[in-house]
């Protein structure tokens, strides 16, 4: 009885493990599929003004031109959008769709959210040039 039971809780134990290795392996999977956009994609999409259905004629791009004001995106925790608070980036780029393009929120889940969110996670310590005053650009008063 004692090798019975010893081949029982040898198979349990096996069981165990291999369900547990399969379930880390899954979880590597769809994390990594999940943070892996396509940013060329994500950049279309942050400058498309018919993104998610908007309306408004304008799109990601229009309030940050060329990411400007999203540099430190990537590594934030928390989000105040006009005095709303957001706690993850896609939390963050829905608002915007549905607040500034007057779009429709998109799954944060989706392709489309993986692919501009990685266009965003781009800009992280980009430089953004300043704004020159209009003397220095050269344009007269």
């Amino acid at each position: 009885m004692t090798i019975l039971m010893r081949i029982i809780i040898c198979m349990i134990v096996c069981g165990l493990l291999s369900t547990a290795a399969f379930a880390a392996h899954e979880g590597d999977v769809g994390s990594a599929a999940f943070l892996s956009g396509d940013i060329e994609k994500g950049m279309m999409l942050f400058k498309d003004t018919k993104f998610a259905g908007a309306t408004s004629g304008k799109s990601c791009n229009s309030c940050h031109p060329d990411g400007k004001g999203l540099e430190k995106a990537a590594d934030k925790k928390e989000f105040n959008i006009m005095g709303k608070k957001q706690t993850t980036l896609e939390e963050a780029v829905n608002f915007c769709i549905e607040m500034a393009i007057k779009g429709k929120a998109i799954d944060t889940r989706s392709d489309q959210m993986t692919d501009i969110v990685a266009y965003i996670k781009t800009l992280k310590g980009k430089k953004m040039e300043k704004e020159k005053p209009m003397k220095e650009k050269g344009t007269a008063y």
